[in-house]
């Protein structure tokens, strides 16, 4: 996918929640009622630095029976594999998640107490990163409670962990951060769970570049599904995702429900890729991969779509190993057509792209773009979630065969029902700039999001002879490929060809997504960051990178303007079109960087504009945000499917539930669907 993570900046202002840590538990039948009745709580509860919200799955009642169990199945297949994230994350997880969720289900003591209400947060922030590190940050969450009063807890209720998980948890130098970039050995400070302990950066590297060298096909995405062990020889082999294979009990459920999903398929073409999708996670095989996404890519009739495997490489340092994840679709097919004009036109936006000429593509192909409405997730998709989607991965596939993407409109939807006006106010430079977000602030996140899926991951070519940018950018590729398709969507957003096109009534729309994006690129952003750290995340890094080079730039030209008020900083923009032209020429170097595999020019970028944090800037907009406690990270709650059985077992229907506490929901989801040792 590539995935983009750019919250629009529409999507941060939401009012702090009414809801308390502990709510009670949900009542389907009261939430079907709320529905009803219009009154459906987005927003139920909030956490530490996160809060938690639900989304509708609009024309989901509407959908024939054969679609409902397609959805159904694919909705269970995906959370088969939800223990695959959690060790994926860290080799610990698994261990720690169900000592937590054994005491958080099963404790009968005290639990008002102050340790109590620290040990329960504390479960909350593991269950929505999928482990002990933050999901954003990288870094280690630090319990609130003593290692005295974990064991007493596990003791009541019969659990246990292990010397070096209790470490894990307690010992905060251990295994600090998942993701480590900073500096030295990648792999020795990183916890993530993609290669053995041991291994350092330097035997992994050889070990692919070796590997490559007996590939009788070079295109196959190496490495993406297994984890690099040290067999008991001292040798580094790679040990499958597959069924038989590493996480095999979890991916044998995944294969059941995708064979069930397989027999109700909307046609052929859907079903001959399931086919492929079930043949791959059964061998292994990376060029059955290959076949499934191409077959995939091109399975583009029907209302209901899916994305499921080890996809997105962000959580490798190396940038090889993909994430389990699942999202399960139903295609919008009013919203989708308007947006289609945006894939029909994708040949005229490569042909007149600021980029070299010969870093253009001469056929733009197979591009689909749809909104659709999300009906399920898991894995690296969840809780916290992409806006929009762009897949496959694959260079050769996307040139040869097209791409799919989608925005995902249910869930942009459940975002901006939540909104509240408080960063808009505080961090705007002026009225007009808060007039102009507010009338034209979420069609200005959309096209964003469209233009970045459609036209930013689906433009530009390598030169002959560049190898992929994960040999060649290695940890900068995944930030620089997003920076690039946001400086698509960024110069296309202020062309008047979208208001020919009818995509906007005016440039006033690029306007409002200039303001937005510079907002949150040098400044509302660092409300993720503690004091004191610098940038990890891939997104971040991409938007800290743009924001601040355009505004060094635009210093000098006199596009933009650095004001303080009342010891308050604001950005001014001056000039639009000066800015545009600014957007424009670093396109222009971040597409020579991946076309030629330039290391040193894409490190530098990224490292002098995108990593370092103004220490004042910083401790300003924590002070600006504190009072409006609004936390920056969100999350979902996932719709309940439930199927309708008669005496035979046969599916006569199935019903959408909406449950409110997210606790209870991790607490049934730890219960069904957990199925490594």
């Amino acid at each position: 996918m590539i995935k983009n993570m750019l919250f629009m900046l529409g999507l941060l202002f939401l009012a702090a929640s009414c809801g308390g840590p502990e709510g009670p538990a949900s009542d389907t039948a009261a939430d079907t009622a709320e529905m009803n009745q219009d009154t459906f709580n987005y927003y139920p509860e909030h956490f530490a630095d996160k809060k938690i919200l639900r989304y509708k799955v609009p024309g989901f009642e509407q959908l024939s029976l054969q679609q409902k169990k397609l959805v159904y199945y694919l909705v269970q297949a995906g959370l088969s594999g939800r223990d695959i994230i959690y060790d994926q994350n860290y080799r610990h997880n698994l261990a720690i998640r169900r000592a937590l969720e054994k005491i958080i289900g099963d404790y009968q003591g005290d639990r008002s107490t102050a340790e109590w209400k620290e040990v329960l947060l504390y479960a909350k922030q593991v269950w929505f990163a999928n482990g002990i590190h933050h999901h954003y940050s990288n870094d280690k969450f630090t319990p609130g409670f003593s290692r005295e009063y974990f064991e007493e807890l596990m003791g009541a209720v019969g659990a246990s962990l292990g010397p070096e998980a209790m470490r894990a948890i307690f010992d905060p130098a251990f295994d600090a951060r998942k993701i480590d970039q900073s500096s030295g050995d990648l792999l020795a400070n990183s916890a993530v769970n993609f290669y053995d302990p041991d291994i350092t950066q330097a035997e992994a590297e050889a070990f692919y570049a070796k590997k490559k060298e007996s590939l009788s096909d070079e295109r196959v995405s190496m490495g993406l599904n297994s984890k690099l062990v040290r067999n008991e020889n001292g040798q580094l082999e790679e040990a499958v995702w597959k069924t038989g294979g590493l996480y095999g009990d979890a991916i044998e459920q995944v294969v059941f429900w995708l064979e069930k999903a397989v027999g109700v398929a909307e046609n052929e073409a859907q079903a001959n890729a399931l086919k492929l999708l079930i043949e791959y996670y059964r061998t292994g095989s990376l060029e059955t991969w290959d076949k499934y996404n191409v077959a995939w890519v091109q399975a583009t009739e029907g209302d209901i779509d899916y994305i499921n495997s080890f996809i997105e490489v962000y959580n490798d340092p190396l940038g090889y190993k993909g994430s389990y994840e699942n999202i399960i679709e139903i295609n919008d097919f009013e919203a989708s057509e308007r947006m289609a004009v945006v894939s029909r036109n994708a040949q005229w936006f490569e042909d007149n792209s600021p980029i070299m000429d010969a870093h253009k593509k001469k056929k733009v192909t197979g591009i689909t773009y749809k909104v659709v409405t999300v009906a399920g997730e898991s894995g690296d998709a969840s809780p916290a979630t992409p806006i929009g989607v762009n897949l496959p991965n694959a260079n050769w596939i996307r040139a040869e065969y097209g791409s799919k993407s989608v925005s995902l409109g249910n869930i942009i939807n459940a975002y901006g029902q939540a909104d509240g006006p408080g960063l808009l106010q505080e961090f705007s430079n002026d009225e007009e700039e808060i007039a102009r977000a507010e009338k034209y602030g979420n069609l200005a996140s959309k096209m964003h999001t469209a233009l970045h899926e459609v036209v930013g991951h689906a433009s530009g070519q390598l030169e002959d002879g560049v190898a992929t940018p994960k040999e060649t950018l290695v940890n900068y590729a995944s930030p620089l490929e997003e920076a690039r398709a946001d400086l698509v969507a960024l110069y296309y957003l202020m062309d008047p060809k979208l208001v020919e096109l009818g995509l906007v009534p005016s440039l006033e729309v690029g306007k409002a997504e200039y303001d937005s994006y510079l907002k949150n690129g040098y400044m509302l952003q660092l409300r993720r960051i503690e004091p004191g750290k610098t940038i990890e995340q891939a997104h971040m890094r991409n938007r800290s990178m743009v924001s601040h080079w355009v505004i060094e730039k635009g210093l000098k030209n006199g596009a933009v303007e650095i004001t303080k008020r009342d010891g308050k900083t604001y950005i001014d923009i001056k000039d639009y079109e000066k800015l545009r032209a600014l957007f424009g020429e670093l396109l222009r170097e971040v597409q020579r960087i991946k076309s030629q595999g330039d290391y040193e020019a894409g490190k530098a970028l990224i490292e002098n504009y995108g990593v370092q944090v103004d220490p004042q800037i910083h401790a300003e907009v924590l002070e600006r945000a504190e009072a409006l406690d609004i936390p920056p990270y969100g999350g979902f709650i996932n719709p309940k499917l439930t199927a309708v059985m008669d005496e035979s077992g046969e599916v006569t229907d199935v019903k959408i539930e909406y449950p409110a506490d997210f606790t209870q929901q991790m607490l049934e989801y730890g219960r069904e669907y957990s199925f490594l040792k």
